[in-house]
């Protein structure tokens, strides 16, 4: 997906909350914004807006000194959602369709978002996502495609919304390589968010070697691009990972709600719909 222009104020806005959430010292946020707009009139459009934020995260971490501004803000969502896994356990063990209850609440978790929307109610969520309706709901593919596929690769996005990822690993049941980004970048979940969520339990933790706040392939480790080529099914978790993935002939897979209306646009779908839709070379 291409970088619109309506995605600079947004841009901008980032720059701004993440900076002060860094720092409190008004000139280096100020330093932040007047770097980042300098930066502005170079943005090619052709790029996805992960990519762009790559570079805008950088800045505000020179300029703040602070590599990981949401360390404890992603520790701490990470342990409430964990005081709600033995709840959303039973109520998926109760539902007809325990797989796609799982389904839905692994995209509840994806409200949890420092980039497009920072203000978020995680409970009230969480207590209407086996009421979700899809606005694009590729379930039947999903089913088939998983039935036969032997090599699972699950794209992370953010921390905190791990666990309730940990919850539809354990529910599909079958071995998966879960990636996590290559070092810190926004609220998107890394290898300690991960452990904390307790996947390590019950999937493989690799690293992209990605440091976007997406799954952006030029910027990824040799490694990773190995699994991902030989991955046979692709889950792709959140925003970011649309952005960067929704071109690639690749059995993906996109579980993600659409938190901006540039991203609803490209969808088809209204701002706040959830989406469940195959890509690349599914079905």
């Amino acid at each position: 997906m291409k970088t619109y222009l309506d995605c600079i104020p947004c841009f901008l806005r980032q720059t701004l909350e993440t900076a002060r959430v860094s720092t409190r010292d008004e000139r280096k946020i100020r330093e932040a914004l007047d770097k980042v707009c300098l930066i502005i009139p170079k943005i090619s459009f052709d790029a996805p807006p992960p990519e762009i934020g790559r570079e805008i995260y950088k800045i505000i971490s020179r300029v703040t000194g602070v590599e990981d501004p949401y360390y404890n803000i992603k520790k701490e969502h990470t342990r409430y959602l964990l005081a709600l896994y033995p709840d959303i356990k039973k109520r998926i063990a109760s539902s007809s369709d325990p797989l796609l209850s799982a389904i839905k609440f692994a995209i509840a978790g994806n409200i949890i978002d420092f980039g497009p929307n920072s203000d978020f109610d995680i409970e009230k969520e969480i207590e209407k996502a086996l009421h979700y309706n899809f606005a694009i709901f590729d379930y039947t593919e999903f089913k088939k495609a998983l039935q036969n596929s032997h090599n699972i690769l699950y794209l992370a996005d953010n921390a905190g919304e791990t666990v309730v990822d940990r919850i539809l690993i354990e529910e599909i049941g079958k071995p998966i390589k879960y990636a996590v980004k290559g070092r810190p970048i926004i609220n998107d979940a890394t290898l300690e968010n991960a452990r904390d969520a307790g996947i390590h339990r019950i999937a493989e933790i690799i690293s992209t070697g990605c440091d976007a706040p997406g799954t952006i392939l030029k910027y990824c480790s040799k490694d990773f691009l190995k699994i991902y080529e030989d991955a046979n099914m692709i889950i792709s978790k959140g925003q970011g990972n649309y952005e960067a993935l929704s071109g690639e002939n690749r059995p993906i897979f996109f579980l993600l709600m659409a938190k901006c209306p540039i991203i609803a646009r490209d969808l088809g779908v209204e701002n706040g719909d959830i989406i469940f839709k195959k890509g690349g070379l599914v079905g």
